[in-house]
This record gives structure tokens, sequence and C-alpha cells, in this order.
């Protein structure tokens, strides 16, 4: 096995391993907290968590040495994409509602969830670099949307931990409520962007695939 694919299969476990807490720390939080921002990072946390171990089933599955039709290989790489590209998708239209619903100003205790998004961001950073190299050594699909994905999860932490901040440095303020349903707003609109330009572009390689398939098959 080449040495980036080593690397590449090992990142992607890292990344399952990582992303594993995540959910259930913020998650638990919610039972002491209320905020939007919080509600939406976990809605985000767990749809990446569950999109990111699909990834690394699907990347050990393709780049095994026994999977041999390269049409059928790069099929299952595009649909592991698109899958990606829903449930972000789907994590970021869930935000945007309990952003537009969301009228609470006790946010209650969101330490929890601001250690982890401080974690996360520094986390993320190193993965999205290591996605970046690994996917122009390789030049596969997943590791590439996997690179989007950790880019704008770094960038959404950044988000998320200014806006928990100000919720406990600023508790009972206007201000911190505002922040607050607009660090909801942001995570719910980068997210939506990137899935859906991630779903688009999958479907356009599962449709020149097909395409392939079918003047193969005339041929």
């Amino acid at each position: 096995m080449p040495r980036t694919q080593k690397a590449a299969k090992r990142t992607l476990l890292w990344s399952v391993i990582m992303s594993s807490p995540g959910p259930l720390v913020v998650g638990l939080s919610l039972f002491i907290a209320n905020s939007s921002t919080q509600t939406a990072d976990f809605i985000r946390r767990t749809s990446e968590f569950i999109a990111i171990v699909m990834s690394f089933i699907v990347y050990k599955i393709a780049e095994n040495e026994r999977f041999s039709d390269k049409i059928k290989k790069e099929r299952l790489e595009r649909i592991s994409n698109l899958s990606v590209g829903a449930l972000m998708t789907l994590g970021g239209t869930i935000m945007s509602v309990l952003a537009l619903v969301a009228h609470s100003t006790d946010k209650g205790n969101v330490t929890p969830g601001l250690v982890i998004a401080i974690l996360s961001a520094s986390a993320n950073a190193v993965f999205w670099q290591k996605y970046e190299r690994l996917g122009k050594k390789r030049h596969n699909p997943i590791l590439a949307v996997q690179a989007r994905l950790y880019r704008a999860k770094t960038l959404i932490d950044s988000c998320v931990t200014v806006a928990l901040i100000t919720v406990i440095v600023l508790p009972d303020s206007q201000i911190s409520h505002v922040l607050d349903i607009g660090g909801s707003v942001v995570v719910a609109v980068y997210l939506l962007n990137s899935g859906i330009r991630t779903v688009l572009e999958s479907l356009k390689a599962l449709k020149l695939l097909r395409q392939s398939r079918t003047e193969k098959a005339v041929e």
C-alpha cells in the first residue's frame, strides 16, 4: 500500500476518533444551556460525524486492492460525497429554522460547548491542512471533500467560539442574544453553501460516470 494511501486512511480514522466526543459533550451541555448557537452546533457536529464515518468506510472499501473496477470505485466515492453533501445541507436547513424560531435570552451554562468549540477549531485546522495535502497527492474526491468539510468546520468553530464567549461575558445583554442568533445563522449559511455545492458536484460527476458506462456498453 502506497505511503500516501496509508496516511490518508490513518487521517480519516483519526478524524472519526477526534470527532466522536463533540456531539456527545455538546448534546449533554444542552441540558444545562439554551443557546441557539450551541443547539445549531450540536446538529452540525452530529451530521458531520455521520458524514466522516461514512467517508472513512467508503474510502477503505474503494482503496482496497481487490476493488479493480475503476468506474464502480469512482461511483462509490461520488455517492459517498453526495451523502456527505446531503447531510451538510440537512444540518444547515435545520439550523436555519432553529435560528428563526429562537427567542429565549436565558442561555444557561455554555462553557462545555465553548471548550469543545475551541479545541475543535484547533484540531480541525490541522485536519484541514492534512486533507489539502493528501488531496493534492492522491487526487481522491473523498479527500477533496473532506478538505472542504474541515475548512468549513474550522471557520464555523471559530464563529461558534466568538458567539459563546459573548454569551458568557455578557449573558443577559441584547448583544449576546443577537450574536448568539447570528452565530447560528452564519453556521447554517456556510454549511448550506458547502453542502449544496458538494451535492451538485457529486451529481454532475455521477452523470458523467453513467454516460461513460453507457458509451462503453455501446462499444
